[in-house]
């Protein structure tokens, strides 16, 4: 009987021991082009040691980039295939398993961003090729509901090997949900239409624009802490823009170039803030970096700080945990995921040497408890 009981404590220590930290990472990855990829990968995070196991994975095609609803219960993933998806699974809290709930047509080519509204209630989906994004309605359930709205932009830009025509690279919500921030890479444009969040439509009457410089293409954006001021980075000139915002129009107020790439040769790709908006963080993937600047959060203006190999290949995407401690990259051509702990004082990310490989990760989101 003893022997029986002592089994059982053992056994109740391991699962203890095993038991998921709830801190999940998921990676959106490429599946095609002889990758190993299976589609999406659920990693449990521990936030005292930056180490990452898996959790799970669940097959679908080449999503590419993630949105995670803000009650952590639903996650939204894009299908970047030239017909465009976009599918919504439930994730369990207690083991990061996802569940499919259904897909629909992005209604464009090659999506690659999402975004969703400030209720809860409306997800937006930025489709490259065909420089459109479509808005589509969030049932209760998590399920992707009925489509409300597709706009599709006109123009082209000055580089005739990539501006050729429009490329919706992103869509980014207002703090007060009442406009919807658009980066057009294709035709140099970040465009701002008021939105209405009980009909879920766009006013593309009453919608207005600013123009970034001439073949800058405007990739990615983030708004500051205290609603005041928005970041841009540039993918063609690797430039990082300060806006000021106010009513929803956009001001430029400064324009950093760290990485002062030949002509042509910048590849410049994600953006975000640390938690408490001390510092910007910028991944630059013509020479696999992260830049980090210090933030003036009165001024809104940006001081670079210095660099930070991501120890790997071409980081499209990474992302800070919310406690401001860790930076994780994701290398796109060198199939790795990269850990780093954030210096508090500099903001600089250093390197902890913990690595996880995937194939062709691109994009990082956390579904935290």
């Amino acid at each position: 009987m003893k022997s029986f009981f002592f089994a059982l404590l053992m056994l109740s220590l391991a699962a203890t021991m095993n038991a998921a930290f709830g801190q999940y990472l998921v990676v959106g990855t490429y599946t095609h082009q002889n990758s190993s990829s299976k589609g999406i990968y659920i990693y449990d995070f521990d936030p005292q040691t930056g180490d990452l196991k898996i959790a799970g994975e669940t097959a679908t095609t080449n999503p590419s980039y993630q949105v995670i609803a803000a009650n952590r219960q639903f996650v939204y993933s894009v299908n970047e295939t030239p017909e465009g998806g976009i599918s919504a699974f439930a994730i369990d809290p207690n083991t990061g398993k996802l569940t499919f709930l259904n897909s629909v047509k992005s209604m464009g080519d090659d999506p690659c961003y999402l975004e969703i509204d400030r209720s809860g209630k409306w997800l937006f989906v930025s489709n490259y090729s065909s420089g459109s994004f479509a808005i589509y309605n969030i049932q209760k359930d998590g399920s992707l509901g009925s489509l409300s709205q597709v706009i599709k932009h006109e123009g082209s830009g000055p580089d005739s090997s990539r501006q050729q025509a429009p490329h919706v690279h992103s869509t980014t919500i207002a703090p007060d949900n009442r406009f919807l921030f658009v980066c057009d890479l294709g035709t140099d444009k970040i465009v701002t239409y008021p939105f209405n969040a009980t009909t879920g439509k766009v006013d593309t009457v009453k919608a207005f624009f600013i123009h970034t410089a001439p073949g800058a293409g405007p990739r990615h954006m983030v708004i500051s802490t205290n609603k005041k001021f928005v970041y841009n980075v540039d993918e063609m000139f690797g430039t990082v823009n300060v806006y000021t915002l106010r009513k929803g129009r956009l001001q430029l107020l400064q324009t950093e170039n760290a990485l002062n790439a030949e002509k042509g040769k910048a590849a410049g790709a994600d953006i975000h803030l640390s938690p408490n908006g001390q510092f910007l963080y910028v991944s630059q993937r013509s020479n696999s970096t992260i830049e980090v600047y210090k933030t003036d959060r009165k001024t809104g203006k940006i001081r670079f700080v210095g660099s930070q190999s991501t120890n790997g290949n071409f980081p499209r995407n990474f992302t800070i945990h919310p406690s401001g401690r860790w930076l994780i990259a994701a290398n796109q051509k060198s199939d790795n995921i990269t850990v780093f702990k954030i210096d508090p004082e500099t903001g600089m990310p250093e390197p902890t040497g913990k690595e996880i490989r995937t194939g062709i990760p691109v994009s990082l989101k956390w579904v935290l408890k």
